[in-house]
């Protein structure tokens, strides 16, 4: 049991039939007295607490800062009593309510500054939470796991004593939300792997997050229904013929169900329609047979042109031998084109002859 406190200097006792021990305290390491020796300096040694410690008492409803030298060096929470070693340090003590829940900026300035020296101060982590909150960002206060309120961009602090205070930061800008690998049978049993991307943004943030736990859970969950109702109920050829039709009709169902929770999609629309292997080959074999008889198609109809042309070019040459001429001349300059060298039998005058007769004629 401790009978006497002693300063700095040497000392001595007599240890015949008593077991005499001393206990060395650091008072610049150890600031704090230890529980149990307080409780006893109080009930036995009112003196010694006068003389020796600095006593701190903080009722239910406050907390304390501690101050040495005039810097913040611990934050005390309700209901604290405790004993500090007068070591020279001059300390005061402020006060607060612990209803208090948002920090000044003066204040929220001070705490920013005690983080970056070597000495931290006791109870920061515990006692305060410092919220960042970017640009083109809102925070979402909540209180007890209940959302209070909206934070602008900024720095924001809050008291956590007696309370469990959080800040959610949302992104108030547009996002993309991809639904992938979506394996659905359509209305013809045929399996389709669909992938979808859509853009949203927080129409009200506080909305959503009053009525939601986890907003983009939801869309997604949404979006997943939507997709499997739209493809579900229709054939391959349907959707194949109009793809179109799942963007808009998707669209058109995600907009009853999340208007009324705070959430607004831009857009958004299919980015791929997987096949099966085997529907891929037949649907391969269906589309070369399309256009097999589409090619057929145009050459009859190309052909039927060619002849239609070649009979009317027959029925002006018929009663006109100077046109039939002028065919031949054309035939022979295209098959003169082909050939490096010419051999005319009969001479030049009778090529001449000929053409003079063609004039007379």
């Amino acid at each position: 049991m401790a009978q006497q406190l002693l300063q700095p200097g040497q000392h001595g006792y007599w240890r015949f039939g008593h077991d005499v021990a001393v206990e060395i305290i650091d008072t610049r390491s150890q600031e704090k007295v230890e529980e149990d020796l307080a409780e006893h300096m109080r009930q036995h040694h009112r003196d010694w607490v006068e003389q020796y410690c600095d006593g701190i008492q903080i009722a239910d409803d406050e907390m304390g800062l501690l101050y040495e030298h005039d810097v913040l060096v611990e934050i005390l929470s309700p209901a604290t009593r405790c004993l500090y070693w007068k070591n020279g340090n001059p300390r005061r003590i402020e006060v607060l309510k612990a209803s208090e829940l948002e920090i000044s900026p003066e204040r929220v300035s001070l705490l920013v500054s005690s983080m970056s020296r070597k000495r931290s101060v006791k109870g920061l982590e515990s006692c305060v939470l410092m919220a960042q909150i970017p640009a083109w960002h809102v925070g979402i206060l909540k209180v007890d796991g209940v959302a209070q309120e909206l934070l602008q961009p900024g720095l924001k602090g809050y008291w956590r004593v007696g309370y469990d205070v959080t800040v959610e930061i949302v992104d108030t800008r547009l996002q993309a939300l991809d639904v992938g690998g979506q394996e659905i049978l359509t209305r013809d049993k045929v399996n389709l792997r669909i992938n979808l991307s859509a853009n949203w943004r927080y129409h009200n943030v506080l909305m959503a997050y009053e009525q939601l736990s986890e907003p983009v859970a939801y869309l997604y969950r949404e979006l997943q229904f939507a997709l499997r109702e739209v493809v579900g109920t229709r054939s391959l050829d349907e959707l194949l013929e109009n793809k179109q039709i799942i963007d808009e009709l998707v669209n058109e169902k995600i907009q009853q169900v999340t208007g009324d929770f705070g959430l607004e999609v831009a857009s958004l629309g299919v980015k791929d329609i997987i096949l099966p292997g085997d529907m891929k080959a037949i649907l391969s074999q269906v589309v070369e047979a399309e256009k097999s008889a589409q090619a057929n198609v145009i050459r009859r109809r190309e052909e039927t042109a060619a002849t239609r042309s070649l009979l009317n070019t027959a029925k002006v040459m018929e009663n006109n031998p100077i046109a039939l001429r002028l065919k031949e001349l054309e035939t022979l300059e295209s098959i003169a084109e082909r050939i490096n060298q010419i051999s005319v039998y009969g001479g030049l005058d009778q090529v001449l002859n000929g053409l003079v007769k063609i004039k007379g004629e």
